[in-house]
This record gives C-alpha cells, structure tokens and sequence, in this order.
C-alpha cells in the first residue's frame, strides 16, 4: 500500500474533522463547572493562608471528586460519589506507598500503567461516567514521582480524604433544592430527543417520492433516521436507568415522570401517531422547577405502572459479567500507558506520567473512537500550552495568583468540555501544569517543551496500543446480542398472538424487547469501530432492528397506550 493510500484509508477511518467539530454544551454544564470552583476552593486557600501550598496536590485530589455524578438521582449519587472518593483514595495509597518504597522510574511507570488499567476497568464496568477513570489516573500517577516517606503517607492521605468528604457534600447540596433534578432532565432529554426522531419521521413520510428519485439522498435520510430513532431510544433508556436508580420508594413526582417516558416509549413505537410538538412542551415544561406535566391518557395501574415492579426487583448483571467484555480494553490500557512512560523516560523527560495519563486518556469503546480521542488531546494540549505561556507570568505573581489562576481554569475547563473534549483540553493542560508549581516554581519553557513532547509520545504511542490489542470479542458480542434481541421479539411476538395476554406480561415484553435493541445498536456500533476483525452480520442487525421496531409497534397498539390526537394534555399537581 503506497503512503497516499495509506494516510486516505486512516483519515477514512478516523474522521479527523468530526473529531474535532463542537456541539451544543451540556444542559448541566455549570453544575459540575461550578462544583469543581467550590469543592477546590477552601482547602486551597486554607493552605496558602497557612504557607503550606506545596499539601494542596493532596487536597486536590480529593477536591476533583466533585467532577463526578451529576447525571445520577441523589440516591444513587451518593453511593457512586462515595465510591469514586474511595477509588481516588485507594489509588493515591498504592502510588504513594510505591513512591514511598522506590525511586526506580521504571518500576513506578509499571505500577502507573497497572493502576491507570484498573481504573479503566472499574469506572467503564461501573458506568460511573464522565470523566472516568483519568482524573483517578491523573491523581495517582502523579503521586507516584513526589518524593514520599512511608511516614508522611497517612497525614497526606488524610488531606485527600478531607476534601474527598467535602466534595461530597458539595455534590449533595442541590438535592437541597431540587430533590428529583436528575430525574426530570433525564426525562426531559428522553421526550426531546423522541420528538426530534417523531419530527423527521414525519418529514422522511411527507418527502418520500423525491427521495425515491434520489437515491444517495435517500441513502443519507435513512441513515439520520435511523441514528435519530437509536439515540431517542438510547435518551429513552437512560430515562429508565436514572428513574429505576432511585430506589424502591415510590414518589408522586417518581410516578409522573415514569408516566412520561412511557408516552416517549409509545411515541417511537409508533411515530405516525404521535405530536412532536406535546413531547417538546412536556420537555421543556419539566426543564423548570414547576409541576411535573402529565396526560389524561397516560396509563395508569393503581398509581403504579405495569413492568416498572418487575424491573426494580430484577438484580444487576453481577460484576464478573460486566467485566469480562473489557478485557481488550484494560490490556490496552495498561501496555499503552506503560510503553508511552518507557518512551519518556528513554527520551530523558522527567514527568513520565505525563506521556502515561495522556495515553489512559484516549481509550474508548473501539479504536475508531480512540483515535479521535487522540486527534483532540493533542489539539487541546498544544493549544493548552500556549494559553499556559500566557497565563504564567500572572500564577508567578505569588501563591493566591496560582489558587485563583487554578480556579478560573478549572471552572473553564468543565464549562467548555461538553461541546468538544479538545475544547475542554485546553484548559486543562495549563492547570496540570500549574499545580506541578504547587511545590515550587518551575520554568515555564521547560514545563511547556516536555508537555508537548509526553503528548506526542502518549497520544502515538497510546494508539499504537490500541491497534496492536485486537478486539476479537466484538464480533461475537454483536451474535449475542442479536440472539438476545431475536428472543424478546419472539416473546412479545408469542404474547401479542394470545387472544387474552395478561397486561403486565406485555408490558415487560415491551420494555425487555425496547432495551434489546438499545444494546444490539450499541454493540454494533462499538464492533463496527474495530479493525482487524472479520465481517460483522450487518444485513441481520438490520433486519433484526427493523422487525423488533414493528413488534414494538404492534405491542403498543395491542395495549390501547396510543393516545387520542384530539386529547388536550393537562398537568398534576406533582411539585419537584
């Protein structure tokens, strides 16, 4: 294959202009923004009033824990925040007490490379969200070049700890305010992104003759079409997650929502029957702080509605299940974070968990995705570079000019990450540079010349990783989960033939058929990103999509949930 080939296939794969094009900011984007501003904030100012700014790399850790969980109802946040203050203070532990017993560089990059895969592993396995496993990687592989004592570990471990509790608490304030905020933007976002799929449904129906005549027209429609409907159930799915999430007590406001994203269900069943513009007005009206919206046709059982019992008391996947798929994942992560370390370390830079976080970084659910990562961590981090040139000579200015410049970024980089993670990149990487200056000063050309070249060497190096650990797995999970999807048609296919099915039986056949297909789309979109793999059975997904969509439809006509058009809609009295 000559070069020119070469370079055309891998831009081909790796859509460089996509990987770098902005979106819209998430609808929460302040909260964590915000959060991360409150939860830094006093521990490092105590210590620069203290002159003991050189503990604020401890205090920190524990600090950035406020990053996580904002998309969980305060029930499951809790759980999941206490979790990541833990894993953050288990990963510190290890990394200090290493630092602590050796200053070989390379066994520190080994224990590096097996942290960074451990915390993959547990924070993908976990659905923790963003942003995952780097900021737990970020804290301890940096910890692992501080100069330590075994003495010093327990009193620097109980500054983490410290501000891990306060981040904590900063994550729980809202729930003060608004005690079912995460459940009414899940909601919300399901009945948006319902009407969007209803919309352009409606519009691919009125435009089908001219689409007939052009096909390559008809070709791209088909596919907005179909990524629309897959992220409307995927929004719809989330929906479910967030609401099953907080716990087995039933709540008027709870009910209500629960009633909504059935209307979402219904409405992508069956998009001809359903007003796009009712959906947006139940999004937009549950966006507030007002009454839950709610319509005169929604189904009801005794206030409790059919399948949702089944579902609370069905137990998770167990832990071993869950794991297993990341396999390839977790060895890509630890030989690319160890390689790109050995690399920095052969080419004499002195912060070799710089190049080993940027490779933990980049992995993602394929390599397609992992190379996209990577085109936008090197943008950011060049273009982070230069704003830290900038921004320098006022950190020097003395210890609260470097807490406040440290702030002012770390709020930057939270409120501009959602539209693109380059964006977010770029002020991230002068913060980290930044708090290596926590200890002392450093000189800024020298900070900036190795960060550029840990970069390079990690994103290269780090993919190359990627590359090199195969993910055979794929294939075979795209086979079962169209076995999975072909069994729940065939049920509900089995109860929509019965003359007198039990309601809660169809229902569940509905909602385990509606969450088949979420995983089958999925899974073929992860196996599809990897290379080196044999042909994945496309036509069959297809097809497999296309039947389980009109056994949904034919469910839902079957249990009388499409609504009358001419019902107007009216809201309960269920406040927030």
């Amino acid at each position: 294959m000559s070069s020119a080939t070469a370079t055309t296939t891998l831009a081909r794969r790796i859509p460089v202009a996509a990987a770098l094009r902005l979106g819209r900011p998430s609808d929460i984007w302040f909260k964590p923004a915000l959060s991360v501003v409150a939860a830094v904030a006093p521990p490092s100012l105590l210590l620069v009033a203290l002159g003991r700014l050189d503990l604020a790399m401890y205090t920190m850790a524990g600090s950035l824990c406020a990053l996580y969980a904002h998309h969980r109802p305060y029930a499951a946040r809790a759980k999941v925040l206490a979790g990541v203050v833990l894993g953050m203070l288990g990963g510190l532990a290890a990394a200090l007490v290493a630092a602590s017993l050796t200053a070989n560089a390379v066994v520190l990059v080994a224990v590096g490379a097996a942290l960074a895969a451990v915390q993959k592993v547990l924070c993908d396995a976990g659905r923790v969200g963003p942003p995952g496993n780097v900021v737990l990687t970020f804290v301890s592989s940096a910890s692992l070049f501080v100069p330590q004592t075994l003495g010093q570990v327990p009193g620097h471990l109980a500054l983490a700890a410290a501000a891990g509790v306060w981040a904590w608490l900063i994550g729980m304030a809202p729930a003060l305010v608004r005690p079912h905020g995460p459940e009414r933007r899940a909601t919300a976002q399901a009945l948006a992104a319902t009407a969007a799929y209803v919309a352009l449904a409606a519009a691919a129906r009125q435009g089908a003759e001219a689409r007939n005549a052009d096909a390559g027209r008809h070709s791209s429609e088909a596919g907005r079409h179909s990524a629309a409907r897959a992220a409307a159930y995927a929004a719809v799915q989330a929906a479910w997650r967030t609401l099953l999430a907080t716990g087995s007590r039933a709540s008027a406001t709870r009910r209500a929502l629960e009633r909504l994203v059935v209307r979402a269900e219904v409405a992508l069943a069956a998009p001809a029957d359903a007003d796009p513009e009712r959906l947006r007005t139940w999004s937009r009206a549950l966006r507030g702080t007002g009454t839950v919206p709610g319509g005169a046709d929604a189904p009801t059982d005794a206030d409790e509605l059919l399948g949702v019992a089944v579902e609370r008391a069905t137990p998770p996947s167990p832990l071993r299940t869950r794991l297993g798929p990341l396999t390839p994942i977790a060895l890509r992560t630890a030989l690319g974070c160890a390689l790109a370390g050995y690399a920095s370390l052969a080419l004499g830079i002195g912060r070799p968990y710089w190049a080993l976080v940027t490779a933990a970084s980049l992995y993602q659910v394929n390599v397609t995705l992992t190379g996209s990562r990577a085109v936008q961590r090197v943008v950011g981090n060049l273009a982070g570079v230069l704003l830290f040139a900038a921004v320098a000579p006022v950190a020097h200015l003395g210890p609260l000019a470097l807490v406040l410049c440290c702030l002012v970024l770390n709020f930057g980089a939270e409120a501009l990450i959602g539209r693109n993670y380059w964006l977010g990149s770029v002020c991230v990487t002068p913060m980290a540079l930044l708090v290596t200056e926590f200890a002392g000063y450093q000189r800024p050309a020298e900070l900036i010349t190795e960060r550029v070249v840990d970069t390079l060497v990690g994103a290269l190096v780090g993919f190359a990783a990627a590359v090199a650990v195969t993910n055979r797995r794929a294939g075979r999970r795209v086979e079962r989960a169209l076995a999975a999807a072909e069994r729940a048609r065939e049920c509900a296919a089995r109860l929509l033939a019965e003359p007198h099915a039990a309601p809660a039986a169809l229902e569940t056949a509905r909602r385990e058929l509606a969450a088949a297909l979420v995983e089958l789309r999925a899974t073929a979109d992860a196996a599809a990103g990897e290379w080196w793999q044999r042909a994945l059975p496309q036509e069959r997904v297809v097809r497999a999509e296309q039947s389980g969509h009109r056994t949904l439809a034919a469910t839902v006509r079957r249990q009388g949930l499409l609504p009358d058009p001419g019902t107007d809609t009216h809201t309960e009295d269920v406040r927030p």
